[in-house]
């Protein structure tokens, strides 16, 4: 998928762990699981928000576009 996501990668600056963004944001642990993987096929804007608010960073800290080949 051209779209990697690096949620993991900004929760580990901020050392966050999945359970405390969870509350935080407001998001299942499973749904936030999904989104951390990259399995996700969508994202909601107000979910991008809330992440970006908690973690203090900005939507193109947590995606990003990569060509495949």
């Amino acid at each position: 998928m051209p779209i990697i996501v690096n949620l993991d990668v900004m929760m580990a600056k901020r050392k966050m762990s999945l359970n405390e963004l969870s509350e935080k944001v407001g998001l299942t642990l499973s749904n936030l699981s999904i989104l951390k993987t990259g399995k996700a096929k969508a994202v909601r804007f107000s979910t991008l928000e809330a992440i970006c608010e908690v973690l203090e960073c900005q939507p193109g800290d947590l995606l990003e576009y990569s060509r495949e080949e």
